[in-house]
């Protein structure tokens, strides 16, 4: 496994041979991941792997001409030989009047900021066994359970490094540890499931495995028993592992290619109101421990929390260098790096800030309602914010949450459901997108 230096000098390499190359400017990116899982079922060992490998991805530039080429043979020759291979790319490519490196002046410079993602851990697979066996155990244990898909635990350890020709050259690693089972409840051929997990970048941050296998065996034994309901027009309530996918979906809508390609439902609300005046949604790269905190962007700028949401506000686009300059912009320290092709954007920690109200009194007035756990499909327009998907759930009668619902389906327009967002007071991190528990009036259900 590279270490964060060795990767980064790599990297610095790699961009060494492509200037001498010929290339204008360029970047590489070089990353690295080791990982270890194990996974049982029905109290038996069952598989456990390991992988571990690097690679590295180069783009140069020559002129307003780019190509990009990875390898995982990192030896200075085979550096050379690639570097000289993605010049003459390069130099085949059509011109990109807006394509380039980030703007100098704006990377980072000095120490990046500290975030304690790595703890030193190896991931010792008995340990792992250990814990996976647990999970499954405390799953199976549930009343009602009666198969099981099984039981996992993971580590893994990723080391990314970036390095440009214009003055860039930073790297870091991250630990992740995680945990889950899945389970079945009810006679064959009419069985229910469902699952828990949990995942943190330090091993002592890591739930119980017995926490995380009662909690899968306890949401699979409520499923048991759907009913069918009337379509009509209801709140809907999200829980916290299914709504953060709407905050997916504004990301998609304000970022930046979104906004150059005219391919945006909130094409024209910078600066306008679209959520109710106490939303607040927020990006963190710098939370402790985060599961997608860094401490540089994918072009090497630095990264700090925005504000995206403020008081219902949309406050910024995500740009990287290019969509930023085709809009006459600053890049705003969202560019994702992959290894091929140019940076897109991308949010780090991302959350809604928690409401005053827990969850029972978000729901204690609504007679007729649906309480959704789980979304089917990808029924959104990212034109239009027409948002129409398959769900399950429970019925919410009298404000109590009663019984499972499956086989239906929930629409709406995203505007009219971003305005309607209500959110209640019990927000956790425990996912890359977080949020509370959100309610959402007035929006159509369709039966099953």
């Amino acid at each position: 496994m590279l270490t964060p230096q060795i990767a980064q000098d790599r990297a610095a390499a790699a961009i060494t041979q492509v200037v001498a190359a010929g290339a204008d400017a360029a970047d590489a990116v070089l990353i690295a991941d080791t990982s270890v899982s194990v996974s049982v079922r029905l109290g038996k060992l069952e598989d456990v792997g390991r992988s571990e490998g690097a690679e590295l991805g180069l783009r140069a530039f020559v002129g307003q001409r780019s190509a990009s080429v990875s390898t995982a043979d990192l030896s200075d020759d085979a550096l050379r030989e690639l570097a000289g291979r993605v010049v003459a790319m390069a130099r085949a490519a059509p011109e990109d009047p807006w394509a380039g490196l980030a703007p100098a002046d704006r990377l980072l410079h000095g120490a990046p900021p500290l975030l304690d993602l790595d703890d030193g851990g190896e991931g010792d697979p008995a340990t792992l066994k250990a814990r996976a066996l647990a999970a499954e155990d405390a799953a199976r244990a549930v009343p009602g359970i009666t198969n099981s898909d099984g039981g996992s635990a993971s580590f893994g350890r990723s080391t990314v490094a970036l390095a440009t020709s214009h003055g860039f050259a930073g790297s870091y690693s991250a630990t992740s540890y995680g945990v889950s089972a899945s389970v079945h409840a009810g006679p064959t051929g009419d069985m229910r499931g469902d699952y828990a997990f949990h995942s943190a970048r330090h091993e002592k941050r890591l739930e119980a495995p017995e926490m995380v296998g009662r909690r899968a065996g306890e949401r699979t034994v409520r499923r048991l028993n759907p009913v069918r309901i009337a379509s009509g027009t209801m709140p809907v309530v999200f829980d916290p592992r299914v709504g953060g996918s709407l905050l997916g979906h504004l990301v998609g809508a304000i970022a930046g290619t979104a906004i150059t390609r005219r391919t945006s439902f909130l094409l024209d609300a910078l600066a306008t109101q679209i959520f109710a005046s106490g939303i607040g949604i927020v990006d963190d790269p710098h939370l402790p421990h985060g599961l997608r905190s860094r401490p540089f962007d994918g072009e090497g700028l630095p990264v700090s929390p925005t504000r995206i949401v403020d008081r219902g506000v949309l406050q910024t686009w995500l740009l990287d260098s290019a969509s930023a300059r085709q809009l006459g912009l600053e890049p705003t320290g969202h560019a994702s790096r992959g290894l091929s092709g140019a940076p897109g954007v991308g949010t780090t920690n991302l959350y809604l800030e928690p409401g005053m109200v827990p969850p029972d009194a978000l729901i204690a007035d609504i007679e007729r309602g649906i309480y959704v756990t789980s979304l089917i499909g990808q029924g959104v327009n990212g034109v239009t914010g027409d948002y129409s998907r398959g769900a399950s759930g429970f019925v919410i009668e009298n404000g109590t949450i009663g019984a499972p619902v499956e086989e239906i389906t929930i629409a709406s327009n995203l505007k009219d459901m971003f305005a309607a967002l209500t959110p209640a007071n019990d927000l956790e991190f425990r996912y890359g997108i977080n949020v509370p528990t959100l309610r959402i009036d007035a929006m159509t259900v369709a039966g099953g």
